[in-house]
């Protein structure tokens, strides 16, 4: 059928106001969900008597020929028809005459657009916690080689207390887990079959909506058909779920940046994973952390330019809605490409053990079990935290470090102090934190075997 004979039933847009309405170039990203949507609507009419079977197949005919001519990238795109959904018709128009026309029968672009934007956002957040799953290996394996590498913990980026390498990493990999789980919510929320609804209202025809769901791998559809249309909270769910992993990632990239300077030289990043100055020669620049972290930026406006874009919506669907697909699809390519890439720039780091251990030991990180170990002799938590401080004071002003303390040192401040407080030390310190999530080695060892009993769960 000639593109002429098209036009009867497909409206082009003039070049002069079609580009401002256009959204070809984004949801041409989802004709393997259109077409496939569309084959099982096809089967539904068929199987409702609402087309013959005769018709059936040749709708199925001619939209697997069109799959193919875009897999094989020789589909004739035409930009006056706006979107994905007029191309497909149209081109199957013109392959198998009026027959396409019966295709549309009970569905509308609207519920259409929403059937297809689910079932790639579904597809996404499967993607993501397998991407997120091997990215939460390496942290595992990165932890399980730091179980012997204590570190000076932080709070307000001050030296606080000795810890064990291995539990600020699993400290990420908690992170992730919870990542996951809200992908995984925002699968369970975009997992709702809204085909059936129409343009806003439902359709006269005796559709079967449980046929398609099932078909398509729904476990659900949708009751409100005006709902149905109009709905984006599962993009909204998706860009915060991302937005939230992409500032776990952003935190981990600040302290590799950190971690990999001269002032703190606790890593070493590979070559790969950083670039040279151009006028420095010296310099490695650990840019791909800095990228990493910086596109926390564009996926949190991604999700802020959804939240304005609903907030000011009547019921049901309006055109604005075609805005919602530019940050879904952006936040999924940021949030695959930096999982990809931190996952080998992880793999390549070198841990600088000695620096790591000589930073836990030069620091006043023992201040809080001297401390403690005063509470043990009889006294009061705010007595023993006041002598504690005045060591560290003093600490500070001889520029003898507490670990260097002899028992006359620890006898000027309180007579409690026994010849045991000289046993006190960044390893005892460590092991001594037994609470069930503390850094105690034990308690590490523990998080490591179970990690990776969850991820062996997940496989």
């Amino acid at each position: 059928m000639s593109k002429k004979n098209s036009q009867k039933f497909i409206k082009r847009l003039s070049n002069e106001v079609g580009d401002f309405t256009v959204s070809l170039d984004l949801d041409i990203r989802l004709y393997e969900y259109d077409i496939k949507g569309s084959k099982v609507h096809a089967e539904m009419l068929a199987m409702q008597n609402i087309i013959t079977q005769q018709d059936k197949n040749l709708i199925v005919e001619g939209l697997d020929q069109i799959l193919l001519e875009i897999q094989s990238d020789s589909f004739p795109w035409d930009y006056t028809l706006e979107d994905i959904h007029m191309n497909v018709e149209s081109r199957l128009h013109e392959k198998i005459g009026p027959v396409a026309g019966k295709l549309h029968t009970a569905r509308s672009r609207n519920d259409q657009i929403s059937l297809d934007t689910r079932m790639f956002v579904k597809d996404a957040c499967t993607e993501i916690n397998d991407l997120i799953k091997e990215l939460q290996e390496t942290i595992v394996d990165l932890a399980q080689k730091s179980t012997n590498i204590i570190m000076p913990g932080y709070t307000h980026l001050q030296r606080a207390q000795p810890v064990l390498l291995a539990h600020h990493f699993l400290a990420y990999y908690e992170m992730l887990k919870r990542d996951i789980q809200k992908f995984t919510y925002v699968f369970e929320e975009a997992d709702n079959m809204p085909l059936g609804s129409a343009a806003l209202a439902g359709t006269p025809h005796p559709i079967n909506r449980d046929f398609v769901a099932e078909q398509l791998n729904f476990s659900k559809i949708t009751s409100n058909s005006i709902d149905a249309v109009s709905d984006r909270d599962f993009i909204l769910s998706f860009l915060f779920a991302s937005s939230v992993f992409i500032t776990h990632i952003s935190r981990f990239s600040e302290e590799l940046i950190l971690w990999s300077s001269s002032e703190f030289n606790f890593i070493q990043m590979s070559n790969d994973f950083t670039t040279g100055s151009s006028i420095m020669p010296q310099k490695r620049n650990p840019d791909f952390a800095e990228i990493s972290r910086g596109k926390s930026g564009r996926t949190i406006g991604n999700l802020v330019s959804l939240f304005t874009i609903l907030k000011g919506l009547p019921l049901a669907y309006n055109r604005d809605l075609q805005e919602d697909k530019n940050g879904l699809f952006d936040s999924y390519d940021t949030v695959t490409s930096v999982l990809k890439i931190f996952n080998m720039m992880l793999k390549d780091i070198k841990l600088n053990a000695e620096n790591l251990t000589s930073a836990a030991n030069e620091s006043l990180s023992l201040a809080t079990d001297i401390a403690d170990y005063l509470v043990e002799k009889g006294l009061d938590f705010r007595e023993s935290y006041s002598i504690a401080s005045s060591i560290s004071d003093h600490s500070l002003s001889t520029g003898k470090s507490i670990s260097n303390f002899t028992m006359n040192d620890y006898k000027t401040f309180s007579a409690l102090f026994q010849e045991d407080v000289l046993e006190i030390n960044i390893q005892t310190s460590v092991d001594s934190r037994t609470s069930y999530g503390g850094t105690a080695t034990k308690n590490v060892l523990s998080q490591i075997n179970l990690a990776r009993q969850q991820l062996n769960e997940k496989q």
